[in-house]
């Protein structure tokens, strides 16, 4: 891996963890505490050995989170597999996790299908806006936040 991709990495942990931790601060008053809370983790092209998923674990112990001790997180990869998509989103939701971190706007999809409820961070998105996750960029309102990689003002007109 390039300089560039290690530090593009290292923004995206950054970023991405400062989202899941807001939307865990908001839950640790409702929940007891000896119970961690719980992070779903899904990606749809991936099968576990991925940069993404070691910047979101650095992001998370940079901020003196511990996996399995302060939080827990599930992780699910469907290996380019829409029916197995499908399946893992079901059980993550079956879980009941607090969060959801998708990986791209089929994974956000399924879940946005499958839960109205449970808080979605989203890595990475082309278009949330127009693929009606979230109302605007600047106010998304509903259950769905986080990056997209849609760049506005650069194309000739």
């Amino acid at each position: 891996m390039d300089r560039q991709s290690k530090i593009q990495n290292l923004k995206w942990a950054e970023f991405f963890a400062i989202l899941v931790l807001l939307g865990c601060a908001g839950m640790a008053d409702a929940q007891q505490p000896a119970k961690p809370p719980r992070i779903g983790f899904i990606m749809a092209d991936s099968s576990g050995s991925d940069p993404r998923v070691d910047a979101f674990r650095q992001g998370l112990r940079e901020r003196g989170y511990v996996e399995g001790k302060s939080i827990a997180v599930e992780y699910r990869f469907a290996e380019g597999k829409e029916d197995r998509l499908l399946k893992l989103v079901a059980e993550l939701v079956g879980q009941k996790v607090e969060i959801i971190v998708t990986d791209g706007t089929a994974v956000t999809r399924a879940v946005k299908n499958a839960s109205k409820t449970i808080s979605i961070v989203m890595a990475s998105d082309g278009d949330p806006v127009g693929n009606m996750f979230v109302a605007s960029l600047a106010r998304p309102g509903g259950n769905i936040t986080g990056l997209t990689n849609l760049i506005t003002g650069l194309s000739g007109k």
